[in-house]
């Protein structure tokens, strides 16, 4: 290999960040914690790349938090198109396999099973062979995880036949088998923010001395990994040839970009032509030494990072250290020709700011400010195209050429964001190990992008109840757009339904009448406000409202999941995975995803229309402007910068990304703003329903909090003698409901009834109701016996089922029966004896899971199924996975301990 400069190539890099996980700790099968540095490492490398001149507009693309089919995808295409150099980084958390063989990159989704894999990830020697059959002449693999340094002995045992693999070299944040820090919230992590100091330095940077700056610059700082160890990156593998070396940053100066087939760019096409006429001129004039120049030049060691505030950022200063720099005469006159008629073209049609930008000759641009916007995690990913846009626009750029702002953008459950903007401000500002906003949030935002103006008032609310606040909110007029939330429908099913013109509980009667395997399917309302407007319709605005009888009767027409999505978006993505699934699942999402979210996934996934509930308020999303206390450091420079990023929000251009995003006008009709291109089963125009109204959210989401929060279960024991073959062991009726324990928390209620006797008393206490320490019940269940008497199931349920609804009379806490019996004794159960156990099971609104020992004890005509269907409960037998299913069961409905 040659020492390899890229300039003038089709070269590609992949920024991959993962700073948000679904599942964390205290989950069991959750990762080690939400990273929110790397939200700043995403934007200082980027900005470093484009500040480094090695690579053109539109050569740079960032992931935040993919889910792993979005990082293979996005890396299988950067593998197509880079035709010079590929660099791909990655940070996050990372795993190892239990013999260190493998590096497992953890993506959002991430999750860790025991013995079952660790899905979510996406392991190193995957992701090198896609690097190795990449057209780049040349790859270059950054990584800032925890044990980063074992992806060099993945390289060398990596199978490559044809050689390939030489192409690709590490750069590595750690020592092998060594974990590092998250670190702060409020900078990115080490390893990578001195990776972004050595890459502003200014001229040349080439891989060795890249690698020798970051190494010398941490040992310097002491950084240290986990356990004291000293942080210590790492390199595939130094020291390098000198004629085997990659050019990764230029300094400030002229892109060259060749045009190709996968995009090029004719900017900066153009301005590597102009550069190339001067140099034509320069040969002619001869060059010539010159002293240092100051002015923009750059040493690894001279950039001071600075604190960061609420108000702002202290760049630090930037020194030349002395180093000359070689400057070109202004060349003559005849050298310039074919450049001034190029110019004179361009400025007939590009006006003063083309000429400047493409000569190259203003001074190099200095760090721009950056503006922090949080917004909800349904709109992130329209708000960053939004950011995006704007970031590249006239209306972001100085006469120079420079940007005037960065824009960074995040979102966060929307109920933990208005906590935090109304009773946690101080813990913001000042964050402490017990509460920090700074870290379960992200930084503190200069803007606020709400799904509706109602959670501003929310924020208020609380906050008027605070001795003190550190933030002010300055809301701007009217909201930024429309979208309604509808039922979305499979195609197929939406057949003759209604589009506008009735209640949410009327739109899913008439989905269940017509086909009772319809499944419905909804976010998690304490994370998406579309989710929380959603359970609004589903609850009624109050108590007995049409269609609700209360929260937990109202949850009970949800699809069972093991936890609700955090976004409509992932949930229209998660859909997809079982094709039978998506076929009869209906979902509650904002109508703009219906245009957007197709695209979120390779699987085929379902066509769907919009059904659009009239009680069911829609997405207003709003403008806010937060101020922070003692945050007044750069406060003019700051509010300018806010003003500029709203008028072109609210303008012509940001109408048009929120238009393709697949929003509507906010006021008149609500039509599209982008009407051509709308998908087929959307409305041209809706009736929007009434604004949403804080205190109704308030009470929607404490209804939801009390619908999943400790939980009531009365398990019913079959102790008839016939149980006697199936009583001993894991496998027997006591074993089995002891298992499921592990499903019930200390604060959830339960109990245990003997089932036996046909007489007017059909059971005894096995365990009181009430809560209890495991060990306490396990205990009862070992003294449990088998009984000399058959079994009265009518009197046990009908009696379980009166117990249950007089304990639920007065909250929404969930509950739960549990009837475990071998079905036996089913014989009673039929006739009017079991009509009236259906009909209590329909009025009590407490599900009821049968649970038989016989392999045919749920086949369709048996009680047990009629039981759990006239309950909203399931039915299990031998022929299901029966002790996981119910455990699930158990463990949906209380808090569990595990």
């Amino acid at each position: 290999m040659s020492r390899f400069d890229p300039r003038g190539k089709a070269n590609r890099a992949l920024i991959v960040g993962v700073s948000e996980y679904d599942h964390t700790t205290p989950d069991p099968q959750g990762v080690a914690g939400q990273l929110p540095a790397v939200r700043h490492n995403r934007t200082t490398l980027e900005d470093a790349l484009h500040r480094g001149g090695v690579f053109g507009a539109g050569e740079v693309r960032t992931l935040a938090s993919p889910a792993p089919d979005d990082f293979t995808g996005a890396l299988r295409r950067a593998c197509r198109e880079a035709r010079g150099l590929l660099l791909l980084y990655f940070a996050g958390h990372a795993v190892t396999s239990t013999s260190g063989s493998e590096l497992h990159l953890q993506m959002r989704t991430a999750r860790v099973l025991t013995g079952h894999g660790l899905p979510g990830s996406v392991s190193c020697s995957q992701v090198l062979g896609e690097l190795a059959e990449s057209n780049a002449e040349q790859v270059v693999v950054i990584l800032d995880c925890c044990y980063a340094g074992n992806a060099a002995g993945i390289w060398h045992r990596f199978d490559d036949p044809k050689r390939k693999k030489h192409k690709i070299l590490l750069l590595m944040s750690v020592q092998p088998n060594r974990c590092i820090l998250g670190g702060d919230a409020d900078v990115a992590t080490p390893f990578t923010r001195e990776l972004t100091h050595a890459l502003d330095a200014g001229g040349e940077v080439w891989l060795s001395e890249l690698y020798a700056a970051v190494k010398e610059r941490m040992a310097a700082a002491k950084y240290r990994a986990e356990d004291d160890d000293p942080q210590r990156p790492q390199a595939l593998a130094p020291p390098w040839d000198p004629e085997a070396d990659v050019l990764l940053a230029a300094g400030p100066g002229p892109t060259v970009t060749e045009l190709d087939s996968s995009g090029g760019n004719w900017f900066t096409w153009f301005r590597g032509l102009l550069a190339r006429g001067r140099k034509a001129g320069t040969a002619k004039a001869g060059d010539r030494e010159t002293g240092a120049r100051t002015a923009g030049a750059r040493t690894a060691g001279a950039r001071t990072a600075g604190a960061r505030t609420a108000g702002g950022r202290t760049a630090g200063g930037r020194t030349a250290g002395g180093r000359k720099v070689r400057v070109r005469k202004p060349p003559a006159r005849s050298g310039r020709l074919v450049p001034a008629v190029l110019l004179a073209l361009l400025g007939t049609g590009a006006g003063g700011y083309g000429i400047f930008a493409l000569t190259g000759d203003s001074a190099p641009c200095g760090p721009s400010l950056e503006l922090r916007v949080l917004t909800d995690p349904d709109l992130e990913p329209v708000i960053r195209a939004a950011a995006d846009a704007y970031v590249t626009s006239d209306a972001n750029t100085t006469g120079d050429g420079c940007r005037r702002s960065g824009v960074t953008v995040n979102s966060a459950g929307s109920a933990a964001v208005v906590t935090a903007l109304g009773e946690r401000t101080d813990a913001w500002q000042q964050p402490r190990e017990d509460d920090n906003p700074q870290r379960d949030i992200g930084p503190q935002p200069d803007v606020w992008i709400p799904a509706t103006r109602a959670d501003v008032d929310r924020v208020s609310s609380a906050a008027a109840r605070e001795d003190r606040v550190f933030a002010r909110l300055e809301p701007r007029d009217g909201p930024l757009a429309y979208s309604p939330v509808v039922l979305a429908v499979p195609k197929e099913r939406g057949t003759g339904l209604g589009p506008t013109g009735r209640s949410l509980a009327e739109l899913l009667d008439d989905l269940e009448q017509s086909d009772a395997t319809t499944e419905l399917h909804r976010p998690d309302p304490e994370s998406t406000a579309s989710a929380l407007l959603a359970t609004m319709g589903l609850y009624g605005d109050e108590p007995g409202a049409r269609g609700a009888a209360d929260a937990r009767a109202a949850e009970l027409r949800l699809a069972r999941t093991a936890r609700p999505e955090p976004s409509a978006a992932r949930l229209l993505c998660a859909l997809p995975g079982d094709h039978a699934v998506d076929g009869r699942s209906t979902a509650l999402v904002p109508e703009f995803l219906l245009k957007t979210g197709i695209g979120c996934h390779p699987a085929t996934r379902v066509p769907r229309v919009a059904a659009y509930p009239d009680d069911v308020p829609g997405l207003e999303p709003a403008f806010v402007r937060v101020r922070w206390e003692d945050g007044d450091r750069d406060a003019e420079a700051r509010d300018d910068a806010v003003d500029r990023f709203h008028t072109w929000v609210t303008g012509t251009d940001g109408r048009t990304v929120l238009g393709e995003h697949g929003f509507r006008s906010a006021t008149g009709e609500r039509g599209l703003l982008d009407a051509g291109s709308a998908p087929e089963g959307l409305a041209e125009s809706v009736r929007p329903a009434r604004r949403a109204d804080p205190s109704t959210m308030e009470r929607a989401l404490e209804r939801y909090g009390n619908a999943h929060g400790p939980g009531r279960v009365l398990f019913l024991l079959d102790s008839s003698g016939s149980m006697a073959g199936r009583w001993d062991g894991s496998s027997g009726g006591p074993g089995i409901l002891k298992q499921t324990l592990p499903g019930l928390g200390g604060e959830d209620e339960y109990g245990v009834w003997a089932v036996h006797g046909t007489g007017d008393r059909t059971h005894t206490e096995l365990l009181p109701f009430g809560t209890h320490e495991r060990s306490a019940a396990e205990r009862a269940l070992d003294k449990a016996e088998v009984r000399d008497a058959e079994a009265g199931p009518p009197g046990a349920l009908l009696d379980a089922l009166t117990f249950m609804k007089e304990r639920g009379a007065d909250d929404e806490r969930p509950q739960l029966i549990v009837y475990l019996t071998d079905g036996e004794d089913d014989g009673r159960l039929t006739g009017e004896a079991l009509e009236d156990v259906l009909d209590r099971a329909r009025g009590a609104g407490v599900p009821v899971a049968m649970v038989s020992l016989s392999s045919s004890g749920c086949d369709q005509g048996r009680p047990a199924p009629r039981i759990a269907e006239a309950g909203r409960g399931r039915c299990l037998d031998v022929g299901d996975d029966l002790v996981p299913a119910l455990h699930d069961e158990v463990a949906r409905t209380g808090t569990g301990e595990e």
